[in-house]
């Protein structure tokens, strides 16, 4: 695919930061950009626009009742509209499908007729777009707003079966996949903020995701498509990682992030059976949901009840698994492994464990160490899920407030305690953390939390949620392409997406620091 197919929005108040922002983009690559006039704060000056062009540009002058920003009032929004026109420094121009009739053609300016609503998927979608494909458009664009699967259903199916070139995408979390789905089912291109900072539109990606995390350039019809599921997902760097291994291993395939909220696990299975998506990883809050509507499983689901993959068979029905209990046991199990070398080999079931949550990590967690025989202790700070989670594994539940006073050889933290924004907080007092222990932080992003360092601090032996995100991410690549993967890469791609320094795609780094666990 080539990079035109991606077009790039430019929306600044100010002419000096438009022509900032478009000697920029040209240096990253872009080579189609779309001129949002309507965030202009003063009346567009062409003239100084028009010297800088590199790439075919688009003109759109939004109003704000179809997510634009322009004040003036409708008669001034045309004349600038056929100013643009005439000026002869665009060669495409939006044009809402309620005024596309009123602004007949001009001379080689292309015309996207668009149709935009903010708020919802309208029921009668299919309704409007029929009326549109009436109108003279070289390119119809549909951005609708998506609340539930159901909407995503709507407009994927309007995108898959359109009669003339168009793009049609849903706004918002639920809504991203669609924007790069697009692509797989015929769009001529698809929309990248220059700068997402400027708030352009409602889950648009930014240009630099395209150069670090998807690669759209690389989207056909065949394209395989994989996701994280959960909610929310817009944090994970799942997608990065997987997206890198795919093409490391010359796969044809894409990992998006598909946003479900509480409750709509079965409803938007069903709707991205349509795509199909092949494989899902599984995180918050759907796992133990997906243990329960799998056809099919492998034996640590049904012993843990939580399942953080998912696999399409070719029938159409999932075949679950669990990763995350054999990337925490196989973590543990390495540390021990090397630890080992200066001293004696020491056995998990040796050990005492205090685990800290009771979400899927700590289910997994748990459960491994109940399968090794350590001793356990689990501490939540909900004491009925602690309890009932002790229950399942057979071990201690302790309230949240005396979780200092449990002696352990081990300490897994499986809360979000530590993560973005509240990256100054740790799970527990660092009195309790003495020289020898491991300290075991499932949390992945930042790698090194307040409680890792603090712990290396006190002479701890550290291991980090990157081990344990790696491993169970190496293992659901391998079941959902058959290629087993380098693991030593894979760490290497993370700890450079960890880096405050972004890069091109090929150079595998991506963004900033925010926090995740590694259990998705």
């Amino acid at each position: 695919m080539s990079s035109d197919r991606v077009l790039v929005v430019i929306g600044r108040t100010r002419h000096k930061m438009v022509v900032a922002e478009l000697q920029e983009a040209v240096k990253r690559g872009a080579k189609f950009i779309e001129l949002r006039l309507d965030f202009l704060a003063k009346a567009v000056d062409f003239k100084r626009l028009t010297p800088l062009k590199q790439c075919p540009w688009v003109a759109t002058l939004r109003r704000p009742a179809d997510g634009g920003r322009f004040s003036g009032n409708e008669q001034e929004r045309m004349m600038i509209i056929r100013q643009a026109i005439a000026s002869g420094a665009f060669e495409w121009v939006d044009l809402e499908t309620d005024i596309a009739g009123a602004v007949p053609r001009y001379g080689k300016v292309k015309r996207i007729v668009s149709y935009h609503n903010t708020a919802e998927t309208p029921a009668n979608l299919d309704d409007i777009f029929a009326d549109m494909l009436k109108q003279d458009a070289d390119v119809y664009k549909i951005a609708v707003a998506a609340q539930s699967p159901a909407d995503v259903a709507k407009v994927l199916h309007l995108q898959r079966t359109a009669p003339k070139p168009t793009v049609a995408f849903c706004m918002g979390d639920i809504g991203q996949p669609t924007r790069f789905l697009a692509l797989k089912f015929g769009a001529p291109w698809i929309y990248a903020a220059f700068n997402k900072e400027r708030g352009i539109a409602p889950g648009l990606p930014s240009f630099d995701e395209f150069r670090t995390t998807y690669p759209v350039q690389e989207i056909t019809a065949d394209t395989q498509i994989f996701g994280v599921l959960g909610d929310p997902v817009g944090h994970s760097l799942s997608p990065l990682l997987h997206n890198h291994m795919y093409r490391k291993l010359g796969v044809n395939a894409l990992y998006l992030p598909f946003q479900v909220p509480r409750g709509q696990l079965s409803q938007a299975l069903e709707v991205y059976g349509q795509i199909p998506v092949r494989g899902y990883s599984v995180t918050i809050p759907h796992k133990e949901a997906a243990a329960a509507l799998a056809k099919q499983a492998e034996p640590t689901v049904p012993f843990t009840g939580s399942a953080n993959t998912l696999v399409r068979r070719d029938d159409g029905a999932f075949a679950a698994a669990n990763t995350d209990l054999g990337a925490i046991l196989d973590s543990l199990k390495a540390h021990l492994a090397q630890k080992s070398k200066d001293g004696p080999f020491v056995q998990l079931s040796q050990l005492s464990v205090l685990i800290l949550g009771a979400g899927g990590a700590a289910r997994s967690a748990a459960y491994g160490m109940h399968r090794e025989g350590a001793q356990i202790t689990i501490s939540a700070r909900t004491y009925d899920r602690a309890q009932k989670l002790a229950e399942d594994v057979k071990c201690k539940a302790v309230d949240w407030h005396a979780r200092h006073n449990v002696n352990f050889d081990v300490l897994i933290n499986c809360t979000p305690v530590g993560m973005h924004p509240n990256v100054d907080e740790s799970p527990c007092h660092f009195s309790v953390l003495k020289p020898g222990a491991i300290v075991f932080d499932t949390i992945y992003r930042p790698e090194t939390t307040l409680l890792i360092r603090e712990a290396r601090a006190r002479g701890c032996d550290t291991i980090t949620g990157v081990d344990m995100f790696v491993r169970q991410a190496a293992r659901q690549i391998e079941l959902f392409t058959g290629h087993v993967p380098d693991t030593e890469t894979m760490r290497t791609i993370m700890r450079k997406a960890l880096s405050p320094l972004t890069k091109a795609f090929d150079e595998e780094a991506p963004a900033r620091e925010d926090a995740v666990r590694a259990d998705e």
